[in-house]
């Protein structure tokens, strides 16, 4: 099988295609044939090492992928029959021994690609939006970037909900996010995204908040809560730029987060809650629960992911670059 290894702590040049001998699917697992690996914010700060959660280097991270199953220890899917689901670590690899309740059979009218790019993305935007802030039709919810693969998924999972979206993304994806269903959007990169925010809600409006960004900018988001506001903080991307580690920003992030007061949360209504998918490996049957909702919203039409670029294994860098330099709008996808 084909697999791209992080050699090192480095730039995207770091990723490296080794052939390894094929796997033989694990006693209570699943073996698939990988046809498409979702590529997340968490792999890019693996490589540059910032995820604690990684295994040591060198290691083959990954945590999605779709394909055909090849044999299945368990008879819980059939040898052929067409899956998707979350792996920890591992996923880019052309075949990958995953549980069971671990993996989705693939609507008949689901692409590969597609189907790489849900679990990640929708579970984690389903999970700050519905589990963590509890949307409601017509609440206002603004989600920071827009344009990735997580907040197209929330825009998406919001529309579904009747919830008023605005987000924050560069001007360039503001006219395809406002076809996905976004109402307002900021460019953070020229705005001053909280006055502008509070213009627009008259004061601040938000009734929920997804935050993939950290550091200082959630301090910025208190100030667009409102009363019975919620907020829902799942990454820590603020001192990752274009494949960098350095130290002072990593630092002044961290010691730019709000020391939020439990009497701050009493005397303004507000929630405030952290999300880590890679965390919720032993919540089986509420994970299961949160994929069979989305493979409705699929049903119904409400969901679709927006693929950003279909990249060979071969040139997994550049799939790295697009997310570190946010040249995506929506989802990177490995092909092996």
């Amino acid at each position: 099988m084909k697999q791209i290894w992080i050699r090192r702590v480095g730039g995207p040049e770091v990723l490296e295609v080794r052939e390894a001998d094929d796997p033989v699917a694990a006693p209570g697992e699943v073996l698939v044939e990988v046809k498409a690996a979702g590529v997340s914010f968490a792999d890019t700060m693996a490589r540059v090492g910032k995820y604690g959660d990684a295994p040591p280097l060198p290691c083959v991270v990954g945590y999605e992928v779709a394909g055909k199953v090849v044999a299945d220890t368990t008879s819980s899917f059939k040898p052929g029959e067409r899956v998707f689901g979350l792996t920890r670590f591992g996923g880019y690899s052309s075949m990958v021994s995953v549980p069971p309740a671990q993996l989705y059979a693939m609507p008949d009218d689901m692409t590969y690609t597609q189907a790489a790019a849900i679990p990640v993305n929708y579970f984690t935007a389903y999970l700050a939006l519905i589990r963590f802030c509890n949307v409601q039709p017509d609440e206002r919810v603004l989600i920071h970037n827009a344009g990735g693969g997580v907040g197209v998924a929330a825009i998406q999972l919001a529309k579904r909900i009747g919830a008023r979206i605005y987000g924050t993304a560069s001007a360039w994806k503001h006219p395809r996010l406002r076809e996905l269903g976004a109402h307002e959007l900021v460019d953070y990169r020229t705005t001053d995204w909280v006055e502008e925010l509070n213009r627009l809600t008259g004061g601040p409006g938000m009734h929920a908040v997804l935050d993939p960004v950290g550091g200082r900018n959630l301090k910025l988001d208190l100030k667009v809560m409102a009363p019975l506001a919620r907020l829902a903080a799942y990454g820590f991307s603020e001192p990752v730029r274009k494949g960098d580690r350095p130290f002072f920003p990593t630092l002044r992030s961290v010691m730019g987060m709000p020391r939020t007061h439990m009497m701050t949360l009493l005397g303004n209504n507000w929630s405030i809650g952290g999300l880590n998918l890679g965390h919720l490996w032993t919540e089986g049957s509420r994970m299961r629960r949160v994929g069979e909702d989305i493979l409705r919203a699929w049903d119904e039409g409400a969901i679709r992911p927006e693929i950003a670029a279909e990249i060979p294994f071969d040139n997994a860098a550049e799939a790295h670059r697009m997310l570190g330099e946010r040249r995506n709008l929506g989802k990177v996808v490995l092909l092996p």
